[in-house]
């Protein structure tokens, strides 16, 4: 994996492996730790912008960030209306983040039967207004979309053109089209295509658990850099194995991470979070449907921490 330094927008990220949003995953603790394992750039989970203007608290709950937190500071917005993305991303809510990632890639129903998400792909004139809306802020801005809507639309690079003339810093491409959700092969060509149609920093995402998934991404894309999405939720050690970094301890890492995540949000949240969490990280251990049965049953983070002093990881 070929390491370097991003410029979006000004902004310099000081590596090209980033840790994608992931609804319902990526809060400020698991951002936190990703980055201390090397990942050089990462994203709140997706945050409504209607939600934001109107002070929904849950919704500011999603903009949370680490006191310790060094890096690039990015939020992911989404949304269908250009005056609701400007008001998001002129908010005071979204005034600590120095990069704005646009979701214009996720393909969930109840997303893009609002004209959310994936769904903007089938609408290049709005798409544009928001990026517009969203540049008045004065931030980088970075949009996430796939490789179109279905078969029959493939239009990545169309759509990349598209992000680089209303103004976009940086994009990144989910290899598949919103039919195809998460399943199925990365469309590598596509994203070459889109890579070698524009001048900004392009990202490729898209089936990523291993190493050697990440070279053959890069070489088959000619991409500037990757982001890792579920291969994150199941390894977090890939960033320090894609970047080079020593991992003294997982499970002293996991340790930190359920008492920060009750620190931030409470022993209820972690409790679940994290019995979750470790499910994702044990995939593929001897016996590893029995420890999900006793991790399930746990009532408290003690509880948690006592059966992951269990295992072997």
């Amino acid at each position: 994996m070929n390491l370097k330094t991003i410029n979006a927008g000004g902004l310099e990220i000081k590596s090209n492996i980033f840790l994608a949003p992931l609804a319902g995953y990526t809060n400020a603790v698991f951002r936190q730790m990703c980055y201390n394992l090397g990942a050089g750039l990462t994203f709140t989970e997706m945050v409504s912008a209607k939600g934001l203007c109107y002070n929904n608290e849950k919704t500011r709950d999603l903009l949370l960030v680490t006191e310790g937190y060094e890096g690039v500071k990015a939020c992911q917005l989404f949304g269908s209306a250009p005056e609701f993305m400007e008001r998001a991303a002129l908010s005071e809510a979204v005034a600590p983040f120095s990069l704005i990632d646009i979701n214009m890639g996720c393909p969930m129903p109840k997303i893009t039967s609002n004209g959310e998400g994936s769904a903007l792909m089938n609408n290049l004139p709005l798409a544009s207004k928001i990026i517009k809306a969203v540049k008045k802020s004065g931030k980088a801005v970075s949009v996430k979309f796939r490789t179109g809507y279905d078969k029959d639309r493939v239009i990545a690079v169309e759509f990349a053109k598209m992000c680089e003339d209303s103004g976009a810093d940086l994009i990144t491409i989910h290899g598949r089209t919103r039919d195809k959700i998460y399943a199925g092969e990365v469309d590598y060509k596509s994203i070459a295509s889109a890579k070698n149609a524009v001048k900004i920093p392009v990202i490729a995402n898209g089936g990523v658990f291993t190493e050697e998934d990440a070279d053959k991404l890069i070489e088959n894309t000619g991409a500037d850099g990757i982001a890792v999405a579920r291969g994150a939720m199941y390894s977090p050690w890939i960033f320090a194995e894609l970047t080079g970094k020593p991992v003294q301890n997982k499970k002293q890492i996991i340790l930190s991470q359920i008492d920060d995540t009750v620190k931030y949000f409470g022993e209820r949240f972690a409790c679940v979070f994290m019995r979750k969490m470790i499910a994702f990280y044990i995939k593929g251990m001897s016996g590893a449907s029995g420890i999900k049965l006793k991790l399930f049953q746990c009532a408290t983070t003690q509880e948690v921490k006592q059966i992951l002093n269990t295992l072997e990881i």
